[in-house]
């Protein structure tokens, strides 16, 4: 078996929750700031930093002024955990995906650039939480994605080889941060690549 620890990304590999961080945001800017940010910027800029380093962004653009920061930060958190309560339903490939896993002693891993409280209700509500020997969230970390260090405390933790570690990974920042960790490195476009069948044919060209 190539690989002892596979490590997931969130939010666009294991929970389509991309587009749901999206429009809480923009729902929040909209509301206290009266400004969207277009889906090309989003695309090209934001996807898959968290919230706070988008703000952080809006902020040195002059878009946020710093009176608000907390506001939108706040409300962009509830309105984001109101649509995961509400969109956000079990995967039984996911289940099947991670049981598969363990059952061949292969460790599993989240590390997410979310907060925890969202990235817990997403992993239950996917039904898949309690299949994780490690999950790692944005609040574990002094730097998030692009930065590796999440990899590494993971890789740590559970005393893993990267060169026997695969990341699955979609957004250009988790993809900077998988391959700096020298780890390998799946590369999906959305969830509904990530079963059962993804892990069979990386293992058959590894």
């Amino acid at each position: 078996m190539p690989y002892e620890l596979v490590i997931f990304d969130l939010d666009g590999v294991l929970v389509d929750a991309c587009e749901w961080h999206r429009l809480a945001l923009n729902q929040a800017l909209k509301e206290v700031c009266d400004y969207e940010i277009s889906l090309e910027d989003h695309y090209s800029e934001y996807n898959g930093i968290p919230t706070k380093k988008k703000l952080l962004k809006l902020l040195d653009k002059g878009i946020v002024s710093s009176s608000d920061f907390s506001s939108i930060y706040t409300l962009k958190q509830q309105l984001t955990i109101g649509i995961i309560e509400t969109n956000c339903k079990p995967r039984e490939e996911k289940i099947k995906l991670l049981n598969w896993l363990r059952e061949r002693d292969i460790k599993t891993a989240c590390f997410t650039n979310s907060i925890r409280e969202t990235a817990t209700m997403m992993l239950k509500n996917t039904g898949i939480y309690d299949l994780f020997d490690v999950i790692m969230t944005n609040e574990d970390v002094t730097e998030p994605k692009p930065d590796p260090e999440g990899y590494y405390a993971v890789l740590d933790i559970l005393k893993a080889d990267p060169k026997k570690t695969l990341i699955i990974e979609d957004s250009p920042k988790g993809l900077a941060a998988a391959y700096a960790s020298g780890c390998m490195v799946a590369k999906v476009s959305n969830p509904d690549e990530v079963d059962i069948n993804l892990l069979v044919n990386n293992m058959m060209y590894q």
